[in-house]
């Protein structure tokens, strides 16, 4: 039976339009065997928690067969379950519990490279040079004297060369093979029919199983140049710059080294576009459930200007991961360019806005938000991270929460070196952390050895003080980061504003945005070092941090309602 698309309309099948979804890093998220390392038992006893929280879908990172040289972004086989994570019936269990719930489930596919331990991969390695099996690959003879160059000068985003050689039985050095992230990581062919073919397959196995959707990792990077030229050197001749994704990034349609991204070699090229219409194809040729259509979310970082769009044509993706604002410093006039440029940018292809603060690449915002000159204020931080929380809630579109953001998280900054498993840290040779920081397990309980993560020690070390943060201690506390997010996602769910309302911006003081959706909702957001006057006629239905006499301290947002008539302005938000 074949599905009707409404996602151009907005009709009810288009669910992800003004969805909260939740990111599930797996092995951080709840560890239900005791080995210290998240799985799908620890995230099926935890799915109460999340159906409570309010989200209505849940983004779980790669669960697939994988030797996790990048914590399963490197699979193995995309019709198996890691073991370290359980098996393909407890993902089927899974995926209905959360539907029983009125949960959706988003699976992370992983189409621009597979693991070195692919069945593919391995008899490509064994086949030899010019063999039918290394065509689904990048190999390629080397440069120079013996070929010990290698083919081109692309760099790998974890840091050195992007090609790796292969050696053969005898000793012998032969071939190299392209990928753009990890050596375990080699870049698939798309230009191959059996590529294209087995994705497809790929997403039609865990559509059958009740899948409700896919982020397409690296989804921009799919294609390349079949002639793999040099890039050359960036501006000023210097080579692309170590950096953690996001943090730090040089954006504006440019790659690391600052190179223009139009007619790139190997980012944001138009082949990818033939693929994402079969995989639209693919989809839309399931019945929506009762759940709704089948979508895609695309992680397109690296794109020219105004190019996130193209990739949400009617006929391709549904959405893209927006991660403007996680770029922008915390000022007014900032976030506002921000979320105007990104409405402006999908109008033309209807498409729905998203709103990303944190991530598993993404250093925490609470981090992010409390760096000063003299270090890290946390609790800076995390009064900015709660006011940015009821900010993005209140924008037309989906929002992005990642684990742990609920419970205000800060990036854990001082791991041990002995203990991080980022192939960030060692490809960059002990220059960058990675990402490891934003990826600690969660605290579920103030005590044991896991803080209710799991009956083991984790597999990274908690923060002694994510005890006073964990979900039992915040559940009790009214003022709490975490029943801050419940009233919001409560309220967001409740009132017709946050789903048909137009935003409108109102003239605010220096360092203050304020808008309404419709014209029963107004968000204000004070970033001025000053408080700012609540607008008269407006009764608080939540705020990020207290509020008194109608005035709004600095670092904290407020969404206000018509008060009735004789009130007077502000006042206290309703508990919830």
């Amino acid at each position: 039976m074949t599905g009707q698309r409404s996602t151009a309309q907005g009709g009810p099948a288009a669910w992800w339009r003004d969805a909260v979804i939740y990111q599930i890093y797996v092995r951080s998220f709840a560890d239900g065997d005791g080995d210290g390392v998240g799985d799908l038992a620890g995230i099926r006893s935890r799915l109460p928690y999340l159906a409570g929280l309010g989200v209505d879908a849940v983004w779980i990172t790669p669960w697939f067969d994988s030797p996790m040289a990048d914590g399963g972004y490197d699979v193995a086989d995309f019709r198996a379950i890691a073991p370290l994570f359980g098996t393909l019936a407890e993902a089927e269990a899974l995926i209905g519990e959360a539907h029983d719930l009125g949960l959706r489930v988003i699976l992370d596919i992983v189409p621009n490279h597979t693991s070195d331990r692919h069945r593919w991969f391995a008899a490509a390695r064994d086949a030899g040079p010019g063999s039918p099996e290394r065509a689904r690959y990048w190999f390629r003879p080397g440069r120079g004297p013996g070929g010990e160059d290698p083919p081109n000068d692309w760099r790998s985003v974890f840091g050195g060369p992007a090609w790796t050689r292969l050696v053969g039985v005898d000793g012998a050095p032969e071939e190299w093979y392209l990928h753009l992230f990890a050596p375990e990581q080699p870049d698939l062919n798309w230009s191959h029919p059996q590529v294209r073919a087995e994705f497809e397959s790929i997403l039609r196995f865990w559509f059958d199983r009740g899948v409700d959707g896919f982020r397409v990792d690296v989804a921009h990077g799919l294609a390349k140049d079949p002639e793999l030229p040099d890039l050359g050197a960036g501006p000023g001749g210097a080579p692309a710059p170590l950096v953690k994704p996001i943090e730090g990034e040089q954006g504006g349609g440019r790659d690391l080294a600052g190179r223009d991204l139009a007619n790139h070699p190997h980012w944001d090229r138009e082949e990818v576009h033939e693929v994402y219409r079969a995989w639209r194809r693919v989809a839309d040729s399931y019945a929506p459930t009762p759940g709704g259509a089948r979508m895609f979310v695309a992680e397109a970082w690296r794109v020219r200007p105004g190019g996130l769009a193209r990739y949400l044509r009617a006929d391709e993706l549904d959405t893209a991961f927006n991660f403007d604002l996680a770029r922008r410093p915390w000022r007014a006039g900032e976030l506002r360019r921000g979320v105007q440029e990104h409405l402006a940018a999908l109008r033309g292809v209807r498409a729905t806005p998203t709103w990303v603060l944190s991530s598993h690449d993404l250093t925490r915002h609470v981090t992010r938000y409390g760096r000063t000159e003299g270090g890290v204020d946390v609790e800076l931080g995390r009064r900015r991270a709660r006011a940015a929380a009821l900010l993005v809630l209140a924008l037309p579109g989906s929002v992005y929460v990642y684990q742990g953001e609920e419970l205000g998280l800060a990036e854990v900054e001082d791991l041990p070196e002995e203990a991080l498993r980022d192939p960030m840290w060692r490809r960059s040779g002990g220059v960058l952390r990675g990402r490891d920081g934003c990826r600690v397990p969660l605290p579920w309980s103030a005590g044991g050895p896991a803080l209710g993560f799991g009956a083991g020690a984790p597999w990274l070390p908690q923060p002694p003080e994510w005890a006073g943060l964990s979900v039992a201690v915040q559940d009790g506390d009214p003022d709490s980061t975490l029943r801050l997010y419940r009233s919001a996602l409560r309220l967001r769910r409740s009132r017709p504003e946050f789903r048909r309302g137009e935003l409108c911006w109102v003239d605010s003081p220096e360092g203050v945005l304020a808008f309404d959706r419709g014209a029963g909702l107004r968000c204000v957001v004070n970033l001025s070092p000053a408080p700012c006057p609540l607008p008269a006629g407006r009764r608080v239905l939540l705020s990020s941090g207290p509020v008194a006499a109608g005035v709004l301290p600095s670092d904290t947002a407020a969404w206000l309602a018509p008060a009735p008539a004789g009130d007077a302005p502000g006042g206290e938000p309703a508990r919830l």
